[in-house]
Formats: C-alpha cells, sequence, structure tokens
C-alpha cells in the first residue's frame, strides 16, 4: 500500500471514495501539488448518520461536498459521478435490471471526459448518463441521498436506482 502522497502523485486519476466527512483532510493528506491538474472523481457523500437512517447531509442546499473539494484545490479537476447508487450498482449497473441513470457535474469538459470513460468501462450507456451542468449541481445529486435512503429502507436493498422520465423538452 502506498502512502496518500505516493498515491497521490503516481495516479493518472483520483477516485475520492473516503467517507464524507473527512474527505476534505484525506486530500489534504494526499497534497496539493499531487492534486494539482488531475481529475478527481468524487464519489463521496456528506452523510450524518448520527440520527439514523435515513440520513441527513453535513453540506446541503447552498454547498456541496463536491464544491467544497474544488474550491480546496482549485487547480484539480473534480467530477461528482457514482454518489447516488450503491457501490456494487457503480461498477455494475446491470445489477438492477432496465434502464436508469447516472449523474455527473464538473466545470471541466477535459475531466468529464475522463469521468465518461470510466463510466463507459462500468458499463454506464450514453442514453442513461445525465450530464447535470457545473460542479455547483453536484448539490442536486447530493441532496437526492436522503431519499436514496429512504428508497433502499423500503425495498429492503441499496440496490435500488431512479429512472428519468423525460417528455417533451421545454422551448
Amino acid at each position: 500500500a502506498l502512502a496518500y502522497p505516493d498515491a497521490g502523485a503516481s495516479a493518472e486519476v483520483v477516485l475520492n471514495a473516503t467517507h464524507g466527512a473527512v474527505s476534505l483532510q484525506a486530500l489534504e493528506a494526499v497534497g496539493a501539488a499531487n492534486l494539482s491538474g488531475k481529475v478527481i472523481v468524487d464519489v463521496a457523500l456528506p452523510l450524518d448518520m448520527s440520527e439514523g437512517m435515513p440520513p441527513t447531509l453535513t453540506v446541503a442546499n447552498t454547498d456541496s461536498l463536491g464544491e467544497q473539494i474544488q474550491r480546496a484545490y482549485p487547480d484539480a479537476h473534480v467530477v461528482k459521478t457514482l454518489n447516488t447508487v450503491f457501490c456494487e450498482v457503480m461498477v455494475d449497473p446491470s445489477k438492477i435490471p432496465g434502464d436508469h441513470n447516472i449523474f455527473l457535474a464538473s466545470d471541466h469538459e477535459d475531466a468529464k471526459a475522463v469521468a465518461l470513460d470510466i463510466l463507459h468501462q462500468f458499463g454506464w450507456s450514453d442514453d442513461v448518463i445525465i450530464d447535470l451542468g457545473g460542479i455547483k449541481r453536484a448539490r442536486s445529486s447530493e441532496m437526492y441521498m436522503p431519499l436514496y435512503f429512504t428508497l433502499a429502507g423500503l425495498e429492503g436493498t441499496f440496490e435500488v436506482n431512479i429512472s428519468v422520465k423525460r417528455a417533451v423538452a421545454w422551448g
């Protein structure tokens, strides 16, 4: 196993899969210089489990963990994705039958392209990937999580996801 700074220095892409409450500290251990110019795929969630299920969020409405990471590491290219599904579904969307969606948000188009390549390798097709826009839109995917945990509790499994159905687009 590599120390955080060594892992960050040698990484092409950094995956932040830490507990959201410690994400900034974990990335600090990697070091800003080792994150500079790198794509950070952020799948972490700012969950507060102190009141039980469903969890609340440590940050919401006016900020997101994705934004906090981007502000803390302005020379990195943060992409928020894969945070709306269980880890096994992240890497194998076929665990849930039928079409269902995954989201991404980033201010960096080149970083989105890297994340899209990863999503494709995991089995997510372009027709189910929804680009939410800039990193501020990470708020919406993070704030979905209380509903996700409620649904998981009702269904008795974390292997749940949503499917966005579309009518005719506005304008």
